[in-house]
This record gives C-alpha cells, sequence and structure tokens, in this order.
C-alpha cells in the first residue's frame, strides 16, 4: 500500500490530516512502548546486532545487513542473519536453502539475504536466534526487530533514507514512525541515513538536533556487472518500500525509461501480473528491469527474461562501525 503523501511533509508543517490523526498516533506510540516493557529479553551469550527502522517502510535494512554480513566475515566472525520473513508462510525456525525454498515460503529478503551467508526465518525471533547459536552462529544479525521485545541486542543501528528522514515525525497513522525518533534513539548505538550527499545535508540540517547518537552516512550503489545501461529501453517495476528509488537509479545509469510501475512492497510477481508487463515491455519494445529483491519473487519461467539492477551500501568513513563491532567481541 502507497503511504499517504503527508507523511513525508516537513515535520514543521504537518497538514490538516496529521493534526486529526495526532491521538491515533499517540495510541500507536504508547502500544509500542508498552509492548516493549513486557517480559524479559533473551540474553544468547553472544553478540546481538539489530538493523532496525524507526520508519514503517523500505529504509536500506537489507543493503545494510549484508554490508555488516561481510564486514563481519571479514572480521573472521561467523554471522547468522535472523529474519521473520515478512510475507512468509512458514512459522520456523528454519533455515534458509535458496536451492529449496521459495519467497513466498520464507520471504523475499531472506532469500536474498541467503545468498551472503547463512539466514533463519522464525516468527518468533528468540526461538530463531536460539537455532542459529545452536548451529554455530558466534553473532546474530537481526534484520528489523528494534521494536520487538523478545531478544536482548547488544547493538541496535538505527537506518533512515536521508532522503525522507524520519517524515513528518509523527507516528502511524498520522505519520509514517512506528515510535517516537527519541524514544528509538534512546534503545539504539549508531544511526546510519542512506542517500545521496544532497540528501544528507538535508536531512542532517532537519533532524541532526534530535540525533543524540553517533551518526554515520552512506550511500546505495549499483553493482558493476558489466552490462551497460546507456540509452536502453526499460519498463522498469519495483515492489519495494519506494519504488521511485529504483526508477532514479536506472536513470543515473543512463537507461531510458519508457513506463514504470510502482508495485506494492512485497507484492506477489503473479502469472497474470508478469504476462502483462511482458505483453507492454514488447509492445513498448523495452527490457523489463527490476530490483534484486524483487527478482527473487520472479517465477523460473521469468529469470532470464527480466534484469535486474544490484545495489551495495557504501560507507565512506567506517571507521566507527568497525571500532563499534570490534568492542563486540573484546
Amino acid at each position: 500500500m502507497k503511504p499517504p503523501a503527508f507523511w513525508d511533509a516537513p515535520p514543521d508543517r504537518p497538514g490538516l490530516w496529521p493534526r486529526l490523526l495526532a491521538p491515533l498516533g499517540a495510541l500507536y506510540a504508547a502500544a509500542t512502548a508498552r509492548r516493549l516493557q513486557r517480559g524479559t529479553p533473551l540474553r544468547l551469550g553472544i553478540p546481538v546486532i539489530c538493523v532496525g527502522n524507526v520508519n514503517a517502510g523500505g529504509t536500506g535494512k537489507t543493503p545494510t545487513v549484508i554490508a555488516l554480513m561481510q564486514m563481519l566475515s571479514d572480521m573472521g566472525k561467523t554471522a547468522h542473519v535472523v529474519s521473520r520473513g515478512f510475507g512468509g508462510s512458514l512459522e520456523g525456525p528454519v533455515q534458509v536453502d535458496p536451492r529449496r525454498h521459495t519467497a513466498e515460503e520464507v520471504g523475499d529478503e531472506p532469500l536474498l539475504l541467503a545468498a551472503f551467508g547463512t539466514v533463519w526465518v522464525s516468527k518468533d525471533r528468540a526461538l530463531g536466534a536460539q537455532a542459529a547459536k545452536t548451529t554455530g552462529a558466534e553473532v546474530i544479525l537481526l534484520d528489523d526487530g528494534l521494536q520487538n521485545p523478545s531478544l536482548a541486542k547488544d547493538l541496535s543501528l538505527i537506518v533512515v533514507d536521508a532522503t525522507r528522514g524520519f517524515g513528518n515525525g509523527r507516528c502511524i497513522p498520522a505519520g509514517p514512525l512506528r515510535e517516537p525518533v527519541a524514544a528509538a534513539m534512546a534503545r539504539a548505538e549508531l544511526v546510519l541515513s542512506i542517500g545521496s550527499d544532497e540528501a544528507q545535508v538535508s536531512f542532517a540540517r532537519t533532524w541532526q538536533s534530535q540525533i543524540s547518537l553517533p551518526h554515520l552516512t552512506g550511500h546505495l550503489m549499483p553493482l558493476q556487472t558489466g552490462m551497460d545501461w546507456e540509452g536502453l529501453r526499460c519498463l522498469a517495476f519495483a515492489g519495494i518500500g519506494h519504488p521511485e528509488k529504483f526508477f532514479r537509479t536506472l536513470r543515473d545509469l543512463g537507461a531510458e525509461l519508457v513506463e514504470t510501475r510502482a508495485l506494492d512492497d512485497h507484492q506477489p510477481l503473479t502469472n497474470t501480473l508478469l504476462a502483462r508487463l511482458e505483453k507492454d515491455a514488447q509492445t513498448a519494445r523495452a527490457q523489463l528491469v527490476t530490483t534484486e529483491k524483487d527478482a527473487v519473487r520472479l517465477p523460473q519461467s521469468y529469470r532470464m527474461k527480466v534484469l535486474t539492477v544490484p545495489v551495495r551500501l557504501v560507507l565512506p568513513d567506517n571507521t566507527v562501525l568497525k571500532d563499534t563491532l570490534s568492542k563486540l567481541f573484546a
């Protein structure tokens, strides 16, 4: 579902709807706070790193998890990812096997992450983390879960889209936030904003006064695959949090987007939908293109028909992050 436009309004000019919905947002924030106070979080005895967000929708968590998997591997640590497996049917805990599982079973993000290391899906994150530890994990990477109280975290990293920031600063449904920014900051250790230099400047101008933690910046860079996108006629489709970011990436690569289709986040790629996209692409004499995350939901018969644009997180200065990770194992 596409979020309402007023979610992205400047925090100092919220508009009518956020003001009217503010009482419901306050109730949502209170419910989140109560949930976080329930029970005693499980302590595993090995480091647990949470890659979470305050905003509902895509912020760049998946590329961040991939980057952390690679950094921890370079440190000689065996990291397992634990995900709730949004959109998947399996309760878990189950270790994701890309050769056997489908996105319908385990979710698209875990299936994508499994190409980089060991991934578990479990509706109960604590049980998933226990299973990972039992099978040899030295550190747990929790994909999302900042607002989940079942597992004690040793490091929480808040990921935010620098272009959108924290939206209008209000909680669902008055704004895009799962909880107030200050409440999230109180439980985290680092903030990572992802976006262009221009977006970073704008983000800092609006939100720096509310960021009480070390603030890292990064951007997503298309992976060099040898593909020449310059002038390529494309029909691009994407079912991610903010499809327009993907379309902008293609344009920056030089592709000619004759048509774009913004799908709902995690939307199933049915045969009917794909047949319509294929027909429209043929009519427009265009190549079908989608994101790396969407590609794992494609039926096998479409894998060779659709091009993908993988992106990776680039951190111009990762010193603070490396030092913070090293302290977990000191």
